[in-house]
């Protein structure tokens, strides 16, 4: 049965690409204090996008803080937390020394540095039954071609890590101490893990000459990894020994803070990156996706992934329009003026692949495409065909996505950043068809990671029936009829523009590498 948990808190602890959210919730997944902090990240050269894990720790500590004093603040004490669990961003790799400090700046999910290891591993292992043991086609975003790289490249320094790990495995071990461990649904997208046994893979670690004593535990979702240690507590302001349930991958938790717990609701993450994904209970592959493991611990999520989401709209802004986000109105003001354009943008088009591109075409060569620009086009027709671009994208891997798998999806349940974006929400109903619920709060995954906790606390007999009673309830827009028949014209001409360019882009990548 549920605790009588009056004035009883879990945190949902998201520790994403560019900042951490610490969120406090209650049993009805209402947001009673929210901390945050952000995070730096390098681009120290071509295709490389590097972290200092220490930030992450550092930002989880001011956001953790943060969220304390919130409370605080509003005379709730921080005793009324009874768990805490992470969601982490996936794909990302530390290196960690047995001193506990980097022996290499982490690498990110946005790198790309590892192309010619994706063909070469592929050749080795062969594409297909990595694709059967992973869930997921050879691409530069799995650590499976860091690992690769690393090896190959900076030999020095594999030899010194003791510990490679994923985000969510380096917080614990500072919020607890302890060995590095982590959750099934975490480590999976680091491309090494059998999806169906749940366990390292054997065949992938002997080809990485990778022992499994330099690699996190695998736990399953909600196991207890540890409470906090004295020194956390102080740091953060939490209460000494507060226990941390396995969380893990931040786009399975939101799938969870969304109740997709059905095969009937695509949630859709406007986030960093663009994120889509299904619920399923059995374990298929194809390359219309990429199969992880779900946050409930029950079945599988087939998942749509556009690398370069509302990352894309942050580098334009920041490149290309005067003061970049420094005015805090720019997108505001962005919105607004695209917002009174055409669908089309006046015949501009982009193609959106700044870093690569993963299903359906799985080519890391792949680069963004500016196409039909003219003197009469302004920043705010690009910005417009930015999001158009990624919109048809998406749209156009779920209808793959449900050829594949002879099941129609119903609704998106639309979260993150872009979900804020009423020019976004109505686009993305109107190119689809589909009804777009929008969730209550655009932080999903630190709400599925509240969710994990909360029933590690007790609170719920499962994660699916937490998910249940805590997702809220949602706000629909409707399609326009008519928009959707004129963005059906639109999705033609977008669907020629990668086999259009996919070979050029191919030799120009192959031109700048030989600098």
């Amino acid at each position: 049965m549920q605790a009588d948990n009056t004035q009883s808190l879990v945190i949902g602890l998201d520790s994403s690409t560019q900042s951490t959210k610490a969120i406090a919730w209650d049993n009805n997944g209402r947001d009673i204090a929210t901390g945050r902090s952000d995070i730096p990240m390098s681009n120290p050269r071509l295709d490389c996008f590097e972290q200092n894990p220490a930030d992450w720790w550092s930002s989880c500590v001011e956001a953790l803080r943060d969220c304390v004093s919130q409370l605080q603040s509003n005379g709730i004490s921080s005793t009324a937390i009874q768990g805490l669990a992470i969601s982490n961003q996936r794909e990302t790799l530390a290196f960690i020394g047995s001193d506990g400090t980097p022996t290499y700046p982490a690498i990110l999910w946005l790198d790309d540095r590892c192309r010619e290891q994706v063909v070469s591993v592929a050749k080795q292992l062969g594409a297909d039954e990595i694709h059967r043991i992973t869930g997921r086609p050879p691409d530069t975003t799995p650590c499976l071609y860091s690992f690769a790289w690393m090896k190959e490249h900076e030999p020095q320094a594999w030899k010194d890590t003791a510990y490679f790990v994923d985000v969510q495995s380096y917080l614990v071990q500072k919020l607890c101490d302890g060995d590095y461990r982590t959750s099934w649904f975490s480590a999976d997208p680091m491309g090494i893990v059998d999806i169906t046994t749940r366990t390292w893979s054997k065949p992938l670690l002997d080809f990485l000459q990778l022992d499994e004593s330099r690699l996190p535990g695998l736990h399953a979702p909600a196991t207890e990894l540890g409470q906090l240690t004295a020194a956390s507590a102080k740091l953060t302001g939490l209460p000494e020994g507060l226990p941390v349930f396995a969380g893990g991958g931040d786009g399975q938790c939101a799938g969870l803070g969304t109740n997709c717990t059905s095969s009937e609701r695509a949630y859709i993450n406007l986030g960093t990156a663009v994120v889509s994904g299904v619920w399923a209970s059995g374990y298929r592959y194809d390359k219309a996706w990429r199969t992880e493991l779900a946050a409930q611990g029950e079945g599988y999520i087939y998942e749509n992934c556009l690398r370069s989401g509302a990352f894309l709209l942050n580098w334009f802004v920041d490149q290309f329009v005067a003061h970049g986000k420094a005015d805090s109105s720019v997108f505001n003001k962005l919105e607004s003026a695209a917002s009174q354009l055409p669908i089309g943008s006046d015949g501009l088009m982009v193609q959106p692949y700044f870093s690569g591109v993963m299903d359906p075409h799985w080519d890391t060569s792949a680069r963004g495409v500016l196409l039909g620009l003219s003197g009469s086009h302004n920043e705010t027709h690009i910005y417009r065909a930015i999001i158009e671009a990624i919109t048809l994208d998406q749209v156009i891997s779920t209808e793959d996505m449900e050829a594949a798998l002879g099941h129609k999806i119903h609704h998106y349940l639309a979260i993150g950043g872009g979900a804020n974006s009423p020019l976004w929400r109505e686009m993305l109903a109107d190119v689809s068809g589909k009804p777009v619920l929008v969730s209550p709060t655009v932080e999903a995954s630190a709400l599925g990671a509240g969710m994990i906790a909360a029933y590690g606390a007790g609170w719920f007999p499962s994660i699916a029936d937490a998910a249940g009673a805590m997702s809220g309830e949602t706000t629909e827009v409707k399609p326009n009829p008519e928009n959707y028949h004129r963005y059906r014209e639109l999705i033609e001409i977008y669907r020629k523009v990668y086999h259009a360019t996919a070979q050029l882009n191919q030799e120009l990548v192959a031109f700048a590498a030989r600098k």
